[in-house]
């Protein structure tokens, strides 16, 4: 019992200062932006240019010396495939940062059964609790929180909160997973990369992506909270988060923990839209009425695919 009212205690102070800091911030005109990176579906495949070790090596050097001290790796136990996997995540607890569930199987909600759902996320739960670096917090697989189903979407909250699992959510969503699988595809169609400009898009994406949630969590709530950012633990991660990151901090962005960034007051944030699925930021702006797009526009793949051809294929419009 003191334990917990420790914890309780140290929670609530932590989410006072937050709540201080952001005021103050504004009070003076200039909204805080705070920042924490978030990497999901770890351990990952081989990519289009590192092995897996490689690119785990050089994401955990790269984050050292941008003096980022902690991340989250959302983690899928499920797609562990031998020693190595799991020498990998026990490495980056070993670093400082933190390891969190993102299901087992990595399944879509709006397509699974809730109790089905829910035993996946306790097998997740059952590898992960224990280890180095383990946090109570759970991200949706695909940002899927059920789509039109209210009925699955409050069971599977509802689960969460009896497991004691806070939402991972996510405010910042640049669509990494896209650029990175399109640079699969271009490696093995043998086509050529221009890297210095792959490198240029995936930062300026993610910058632009930020500063979009930045605005708009502001017409929504009256603040500027702080922000989570949804990456994966792909090649252009361990390539290019050392750029990521001074780009960031150029446009005024503080990088933050996961650990503070989740002690946000929005992390109680339940909003009621009529699909549930996306960033936090787009939920509470629906829940608010404000007009579309809630979302960035390089979130749409018809976009990014576009952008990604002409500045690092150098192709012309079809």
């Amino acid at each position: 019992m003191r334990i917990a009212a420790t914890r309780l205690f140290l929670f609530l102070a932590a989410s006072m200062l937050l709540v201080r800091a952001d005021a103050m911030a504004q009070s003076a005109g200039v909204p805080a932006k705070r920042i924490a990176l978030t990497f999901d579906d770890a351990p990952r495949a081989p990519g289009a240019f590192l092995t897996p070790d490689e690119r785990g090596k050089r994401l955990l050097a790269a984050l050292r010396a941008a003096g980022v001290r902690q991340v989250a790796f959302f983690v899928n136990p499920g797609a562990v495939k031998g020693e190595a996997d799991t020498a990998r995540l026990s490495g980056y607890a070993a670093a400082g940062h933190v390891l969190a569930n993102h299901s087992f199987t990595h399944p879509h909600l709006k397509s699974t059964d809730a109790a089905a759902y829910l035993a996946d996320i306790d097998k997740a739960e059952t590898w992960l609790k224990g280890r180095p670096g383990y946090r109570p917090w759970f991200r949706f697989p695909f940002l899927d929180e059920g789509g039109p189903d209210k009925a699955k979407r409050d069971a599977v909250r509802a689960g969460l909160k009896a497991r004691g699992l806070q939402n991972g959510y996510v405010t910042v969503d640049g669509s990494d997973w896209n650029m990175e699988q399109l640079t699969i595809d271009a490696v093995k169609a043998g086509k050529t990369i221009d890297r210095a400009a792959l490198r240029d898009l995936y930062v300026e994406t993610h910058v632009e992506s930020a500063n979009f949630a930045h605005g708009l969590m502001q017409q929504a709530i009256g603040r500027a909270p702080a922000q989570v950012m949804l990456l994966h633990e792909t090649d252009l991660a361990a390539l290019y988060i050392g750029d990521l990151i001074a780009a960031l901090r150029k446009d005024g962005w503080e990088i933050i923990s996961p650990d503070r960034a989740y002690a946000d007051p929005i992390h109680e944030a339940m909003p009621d839209t009529p699909w549930a699925a996306g960033t936090l930021t787009e939920a509470l702006a629906w829940e608010k009425k404000l007009p579309a797009p809630r979302w960035y526009a390089r979130n749409d793949t018809k976009i990014a695919n576009a952008l990604f051809a002409a500045r690092v294929l150098h192709q012309e419009a079809q």
